[in-house]
C-alpha cells in the first residue's frame, strides 16, 4: 500500500504583533508555533487520526494540508488520484507521482489539487452560507471547477450526492435553507459539499463534535460507507479518543504543536506509552463499572502552556508526573518501539 501523503518536519508559525516599545528596542519578533516539526505518513485508503486537546495544532495541520494556509517550513508530498495526476505537468511532480504541497504552484495546478483534497469543517452552522439554498451550496463547487456542461447535468450531480448522504427525497431538501435543517442534516450537507467534486483525500475537522450524541454514530457510519464506495482516504481530526477508536486505523497524538506518539489505533488505545497519551486515554469515560479501576487517571499538573512560549526540552515536562532532569533541557528524540509505533519520550530511551 503506497503513501497517499507524506508530511516531513512541517512548521507553521504565526507572527505576534509587536508593540511600539518592542520595535524601538529592536526586540526579536515573537511567533505562535502552532505546528512545530510535525512528521507523519498517511497510506492510501486508510483513516489517519490527529488527536489532542484544544490548542495542540491539529486543526492548523489539517488546514495546511488543504492549503487554506501556507507552510512556514517543511515538506508535504501528496499523491493525487490518477485522473488529476494525468493533468499535472511532469515538471511539478516529485518521483513522477507526488506534488509538493509546500511549493509555489501555478494557479491551474493549485486548482486541480483543491478539487482532489477537500475539508469537512467542524461547525455546520458556520460553514454553510445561511443565504443560499442547499441546491446552490452544492452547485457552487461545480461552477467554480467547471464540472457539468449544462444545468441539467449539474442538477443530476447535486441530486446524486444528496441521495448518497441519505438526504432523500433530494428534491425536497435541495430547496431548503440551512436554518430549515437539523444539526445532523447540516453536517450531511457539509459532507456532500466536500464530496461532490469527487476528491480522494478528505480532511475531517472534528465533524461530529458539534452534534448530539444520538446522531454522531450515524454521521460516522455515513463517512465509513462513503469511504468504501468512493475509495477515500481520511485525515480525521478529533479530541475524542472514543470516536477515534471507532473510526480510525492509525493515530498521532499531538501536544503543543508536536507529535508525541503515533501508531495503530489499537496499540495506542490499549497500551499508551507517552504520559500525555495515557492521560488522554484515562479521560475516556468507562461505561462498565467493573473496568473502571483498570485505568486510573494520570495526574497531569497545571494548564497547557502558550504556543508562543513553549518550554525548553520536552514541551510536556511542566505537567508530566515522570519528568526527569534531562526532560527540562533536551527535547526527546523519536523512538521506534515497535513496527510503526513511535514515541517521543525520554522514558523509552535506552541507557
Amino acid at each position: 500500500m503506497s503513501s497517499k501523503l507524506v508530511v516531513t518536519k512541517a512548521y507553521k508559525y504565526f507572527p505576534l504583533r509587536r508593540s511600539l516599545v518592542e520595535i524601538l528596542m529592536f526586540k526579536k519578533p515573537r511567533y505562535v508555533r502552532a505546528v512545530d516539526g510535525v512528521s507523519f505518513a498517511v497510506q492510501e485508503g486508510e483513516i489517519f487520526c490527529l488527536a489532542g486537546e484544544s490548542g495542540c495544532g491539529k486543526t492548523t495541520t489539517g488546514r495546511l494540508i488543504v492549503r487554506l494556509i501556507d507552510f512556514t517550513g517543511g515538506k508535504a508530498l501528496y499523491m493525487p488520484r490518477k485522473e488529476v495526476l494525468s493533468e499535472i505537468p511532469p515538471g511539478f511532480l516529485v518521483d513522477g507521482k507526488y506534488v509538493d504541497l509546500t511549493a509555489k504552484l501555478p494557479r491551474y495546478v493549485d486548482k486541480l489539487l483543491r478539487r482532489d483534497v477537500q475539508i469537512i469543517f467542524q461547525d455546520p452552522y458556520g460553514s454553510l452560507n445561511p443565504r443560499m439554498r442547499v441546491y446552490d451550496i452544492l452547485k457552487e463547487p461545480l461552477d467554480i471547477h467547471a464540472l457539468g456542461a449544462t444545468d441539467d447535468e449539474k442538477r443530476e450531480f447535486v441530486f446524486k450526492i444528496l441521495e448518497e448522504v441519505k438526504m432523500t427525497p433530494p428534491e425536497e431538501f435541495a430547496e431548503r435553507f440551512p436554518h430549515m435543517l437539523s444539526g445532523g442534516q447540516r453536517q450531511r450537507i457539509a459532507v456532500a459539499r466536500a464530496l461532490i467534486l469527487n476528491p480522494s483525500l478528505v480532511v475531517a475537522d472534528e465533524p461530529v463534535s458539534m452534534l448530539d450524541v444520538s446522531i454522531r454514530a450515524e454521521i460516522l457510519q455515513l463517512m465509513l460507507d462513503l469511504k468504501a464506495t468512493r475509495n477515500l482516504t481520511y485525515i480525521f481530526i478529533t479530541h475524542d479518543l472514543a470516536v477515534a477508536s471507532y473510526i480510525c486505523d492509525k493515530i498521532a497524538i499531538m501536544y503543543l504543536g508536536s507529535i508525541v506518539e503515533k501508531g495503530s489505533i489499537s496499540d495506542i488505545v490499549n497500551d499508551p506509552l507517552h504520559p500525555y497519551a495515557k492521560a488522554l486515554i484515562a479521560a475516556v469515560p468507562e461505561p462498565d463499572p467493573r473496568n473502571r479501576l483498570k485505568m486510573r487517571e494520570v495526574p497531569i499538573k497545571g494548564e497547557i502552556p502558550s504556543a508562543a512560549s513553549i518550554p525548553p526540552g520536552c514541551r510536556f515536562h511542566p505537567r508530566c508526573p515522570y519528568a526527569m532532569d534531562v526532560c527540562k533541557s533536551k527535547e526527546p528524540p523519536e523512538i521506534e518501539v515497535g513496527r510503526g509505533r513511535v514515541v517521543s519520550c525520554w522514558l523509552y530511551v535506552r541507557k
